[in-house]
């Protein structure tokens, strides 16, 4: 293999991916330091990324570590090819026709299990400022009294 920033990278980016025959890095240094380009199979993209960027966030912190041992600045570049997000007209057909077959029984369910959350959402933002009233009035008492 390469340098060590890219064994780096690609035991770490294999061990979370589904595919880790297809991962990549290409590495190129520029201005501003290393630059490694990181290319997986576009279904394993969302594992790389994470929620709101989480997990590429944690890949990045983990590569500045690597890049204070080894007197370098590492930047990371997640490459998207775009090929799974692309949606064929068959597969919103079936998504479609599965959505039709849901039964009313599942819809009254899902209708009361809101409702329910609902109502308890209700009674937490009541508890809620009920609590921020009553602390509100014990901080007026304490501003009342002479020290």
């Amino acid at each position: 293999m390469n340098s060590i920033d890219e064994q780096f990278l690609v035991f770490v980016v294999k061990s979370l991916v589904s595919k880790p025959d297809e991962v990549k890095v290409a590495r190129s240094i520029d201005e501003r330091g290393v630059l490694l380009e990181l290319t997986v199979n576009p279904e394993d993209l969302g594992r790389v990324i994470g929620k709101r960027g989480a997990t590429a966030q944690s890949i990045r912190t983990l590569l500045r570590a690597l890049g204070t041992k080894n007197d370098a600045r590492y930047n990371l570049k997640i490459v998207d090819n775009g090929e799974s997000r692309d949606y064929s007209s068959s597969n919103r057909e079936q998504n479609s026709s599965s959505e039709q077959n849901v039964s009313d029984q599942e819809v009254d369910q899902s209708l009361d299990s809101s409702s329910q959350e609902t109502s308890a959402k209700n009674e937490e933002e009541e508890s809620s400022s009920d609590r921020l009233t009553k602390t509100r009035q014990e901080l007026n008492d304490l501003d009342d009294l002479d020290i």
